[in-house]
């Protein structure tokens, strides 16, 4: 798989439609130094803004399937805010064993919940006659 702007732009704007994101502007930054993600998004929510990051050389070889799980991110990022939010309310800002109990239960909730979420969309595109 070839990480190219034109090969994320084609997914880009066939998930922005799917996943009602058309009114956002997205941009694309490809990761060409040595990095441990695949992708990442950073939400500018009161904006509509993000940018989407891309590693030139992903370990997960699914280039839609990276895009779609970012975009998915941008869908949830409120209530992400909302949640770490509450976190730093309950726990305070300092870096206590509960406070990083909570935050890596909620990462891990977050996370495991984009990725079904990314399968189930995909599953369903690619299985539909739509």
């Amino acid at each position: 798989m070839k990480v190219t702007k034109k090969n994320i732009e084609k997914h880009l704007s066939k998930w922005q439609v799917k996943l009602q994101l058309r009114d956002w502007d997205i941009s694309v930054k490809i990761i060409r130094t040595r990095w441990r993600k695949s992708g990442d998004i950073k939400v500018d929510l009161e904006n509509r803004k993000a940018t989407l990051l891309l590693n030139h050389k992903p370990k997960c070889l699914n280039l839609e399937e990276i895009i779609v799980h970012e975009l998915l991110h941008i869908k949830l990022y409120g209530l992400d805010q909302m949640i770490e939010d509450l976190i730093d309310i309950l726990y305070g800002k300092r870096k206590t064993k509960k406070r990083q109990f909570a935050w890596n239960q909620f990462m891990s909730l977050l996370e495991t919940t984009v990725e079904d979420l990314t399968k189930g969309y995909l599953y369903h595109t690619n299985n539909s006659n739509n």
